[in-house]
């Protein structure tokens, strides 16, 4: 049933993901001596003391908005639990290769400016959530199949 805990768990990877959105990846990164934040819409640089929007990346937004729904997809494949762990096997190489993809375009956007642990943001430890919690999902998953074929033996 879609009240089960694996539901939970999925839901909670899907705000994860989407949560990508709010946080930022890399705080005060400076490029050309100017102060710059790194979110999964682009970069932000600080222009007369005011943020301002100088890059976007455009692809990477929209692709995140897809990784992101995945997870929620997945809940709805209730019925079907063994397509269902298929499928979330599948939203985490999915994840880590948006992580990848992430990662390099960060690298790109930063002309390799080395990031320090300071300059971290929140959003570089949002995808290995999304990862850790599609696992425990699958978890759920196979323990509700257990269940269900123990139930059958007994009928």
């Amino acid at each position: 049933m879609i009240q089960r805990v694996q539901s939970i768990y999925l839901f909670l990877a899907c705000l994860a993901m989407f949560a990508l959105y709010l946080v930022t990846i890399a705080n005060n990164v400076y490029i050309n001596n100017t102060p710059t934040n790194v979110k999964v819409t682009g970069l932000f640089q600080d222009v007369n003391g005011a943020q301002q929007h100088t890059l976007t990346f455009t692809a990477l937004t929209a692709v995140t908005a897809v990784v992101a729904l995945l997870p929620l997809a997945v809940i709805f494949f209730f019925r079907k639990r063994k397509q269902q762990i298929t499928f979330c096997y599948g939203a985490i190489l999915v994840i880590i290769g948006h992580s990848f993809w992430l990662a390099q375009t960060v690298k790109k956007a930063t002309d390799g400016v080395l990031l320090n642990s300071n300059n971290f943001g929140v959003g570089l430890f949002l995808p290995p959530i999304a990862i850790l919690l599609m696992m425990l999902a699958v978890k759920a998953i196979q323990r509700d199949e257990a269940l269900v074929k123990s139930a059958d033996r007994l009928r």
